[in-house]
C-alpha cells in the first residue's frame, strides 16, 4: 500500500550503548499510545541495520566494532525511513546478538504516523539526522553505561562478563570522543 499524502513523523533517540535509549523509547511509545493509538506508532531499533555478516566465521564477527558507524548499514535504513514516510511498508531486518550478524527473516513493518527510531549512531549520519523531525541525545555517565551494558549483554544477550569487558576496551571507549 503508497499513500502520498502519507505524514509520517519521525522520532530519533541516540546514546551511548545502555544509556537508556530503549527506556525513553518504550515510555514515549506509551504515552504516544494514549494519545494516537497503538496502531499509529511503531518503535525501530537501529541495531536491526547491521551488517549482514553471515559470510564471516564467528571468530570474525566478533572482532567487529560494533559501536561504529562502519558496522550499520545506514543506507539501508534511510531507504526504509523513506518509503514509511512515502506510506509504503518495509521488510525490517532481525539481527542475532547471539550469532552477531542478521538473520534470513524479516519482520513487516506498515507505515505508521509516528515512527521512534533509537540508536547508538544515529546522529553520526547526516543523512539520516535530515530525516528525523526530532531527536533527542541521551546523555548518560559512561561508568553507568558500562554497568547497564554488562548487566543487560549477560542477562539478555548471552555474552560473558569478560566478552563485554574486553569488547567495551577495544572498542567503545577509544571512539567515545571521535563519534560523540
Amino acid at each position: 500500500m503508497t499513500d502520498q499524502s502519507h505524514q509520517c513523523v519521525i522520532i530519533g533517540i541516540a546514546g551511548a550503548s545502555a544509556s537508556g535509549k530503549s527506556l525513553i523509547a518504550s515510555t514515549l511509545y506509551r504515552e504516544l499510545r494514549e494519545q494516537v493509538g497503538d496502531e499509529h506508532i511503531g518503535v525501530i531499533p537501529e541495531d536491526c541495520y547491521y551488517k549482514d555478516q553471515s559470510h564471516l566465521s564467528m571468530e570474525e564477527r566478533v572482532k567487529t566494532n560494533y559501536d561504529h558507524p562502519s558496522a550499520m548499514d545506514h543506507s539501508l535504513l534511510l531507504e526504509h525511513l523513506q518509503a514509511l514516510k512515502r506510506g509504503s511498508a518495509i521488510d525490517l531486518p532481525v539481527y542475532s546478538y547471539v550469532e552477531h550478524t542478521r538473520m534470513k527473516e524479516t519482520v513487516t513493518v506498515e507505515p505508521k504516523k509516528v515512527i521512534i527510531l533509537e540508536g547508538i549512531l544515529l546522529l553520526t549520519d547526516a543523512r539520516l539526522r535530515d530525516e528525523l523531525n526530532f531527536s533527542i541525545f541521551v546523555d548518560t555517565p559512561l561508568d553507568i553505561c558500562l554497568m547497564r551494558r554488562i548487566k543487560r549483554d549477560v542477562n539478555e544477550r548471552g555474552r560473558s562478563m569478560d566478552s563485554v569487558m574486553a569488547q567495551y576496551q577495544k572498542n567503545r571507549a577509544p571512539d567515545v570522543p571521535a563519534i560523540h
